[in-house]
């Protein structure tokens, strides 16, 4: 992966801010792939979050929290859909090694430990994207990346 994608991940605006419900893109290779997320946290926040607000008062009331409430959503839907309707897979970063190096593959220090979460319910893969959120949105996080590894082994490298 290039520098661009070793430094991707789901960054939102200012809460409370009138583009609160906006992630930050570089104009490079990870757009496209931020802007198919915020699809689907727009989506959330419009049709799916029960508030009292009209439908564009909660895209710009919305704080830390219920940013990354609808990122987990948002990366839920995604990667259950990616894995048919019956499963998703989330990858994480973990300081254990799980792959050791061997003939042409040349190490990352990153690829090397991602351990996979299987689960067979949607809201349980959204709660745990939840729980660990930070993985997806920290700075250095390789967010994008682990989303993309997550896409990937949702969907199976056999489809």
């Amino acid at each position: 992966f290039s520098c661009e994608w070793a430094k991707a991940s789901f960054r939102f605006r200012e809460p409370y801010s009138d583009l609160a419900y906006a992630l930050e893109a570089e104009k490079k290779g990870t757009r496209a792939l931020l802007m198919a997320v915020q699809a689907h946290i727009i989506k959330y926040l419009l049709f799916v979050q029960n508030t009292e607000d009209t439908h564009l008062e909660r895209l710009s009331s919305i704080g830390r929290r219920a940013q990354g409430e609808a990122l987990a959503a948002a990366l839920a839907e995604t990667l259950w859909a990616a894995g048919g309707g019956g499963r998703a897979v989330v990858c994480l970063v973990t300081a254990a090694l799980y792959v050791v190096p061997q003939g042409d593959y040349t190490a990352d220090s990153f690829t090397e430990r991602i351990q996979l979460f299987e689960f067979s319910e949607k809201a349980a893969a959204q709660e745990f994207i939840f729980d660990h959120i930070n993985c997806f949105k920290g700075e250095g996080s390789h967010g994008v990346i682990l989303f993309l590894y997550s896409l990937l082994f949702s969907r199976t490298l056999e489809r």
